[in-house]
């Protein structure tokens, strides 16, 4: 069974949000206020007869002739990469970014422990995690969530390897303080 715009407007009643539902478009309008996004908008669209739900925050940034433009792509990559469910649109024709998470629902009706996750997860990984990132490289041309090549070393190291490398650095410093 599919899942329906009554379903997702349940949902939303069930947080006590205000929305718009825009029938023939069989998508609805909400919106919160976040700390690094002003006017965050949110679009929940439903196709392919409720079993593919958009879950898309328009208009984040518009960007058509920024110096920058390759660095925001690329970081907009590496977020894509680093999180989950999170992707970018870029328009190029009017230069919008938008970020979206998209759910394949298929024959299974979208439940509101799914709607909530993928909600919160586009709210706080836009204003967290991105917005901060991408206008840090409007601004200056550098991703500032860019790290080291060590720093992604100790990243992928496993915390009891690291306890055994330091406790070998200790014996060593020892010896050689000998």
């Amino acid at each position: 069974m599919a899942t329906t715009l009554a379903s997702i407007t349940q949902y939303l009643d069930n947080r006590g949000w205000k929305y718009y539902k825009d029938i023939p478009n069989s998508r609805i309008i909400t919106g919160v206020q976040l700390k690094n996004v002003e006017d965050f908008l949110i679009s929940l669209q439903l196709t392919e007869n409720g079993e593919f739900l958009q879950i898309i925050a328009p208009k984040l940034l518009h960007v058509n002739d920024s110096v920058y433009k390759g660095v925001l792509f690329q970081t907009m990559l590496a977020i894509s990469w680093e999180v989950k469910m999170l992707r970018f649109e870029y328009d190029r024709i009017d230069g919008e970014i938008r970020a979206s998470i998209e759910l394949p629902l298929e024959d299974s009706p979208l439940t509101e422990r799914q709607f909530n996750r993928a909600l919160e997860g586009l709210i706080d990984l836009v204003d967290r995690v991105a917005m901060p990132r991408l206008k840090t490289v409007l601004a200056t041309g550098s991703d500032p969530g860019t790290k080291s090549l060590a720093s992604s070393l100790l990243d992928a190291i496993p915390e009891e390897v690291l306890n055994l490398l330091q406790e070998a650095l200790a014996i060593r410093q020892q010896q050689h303080d000998s």
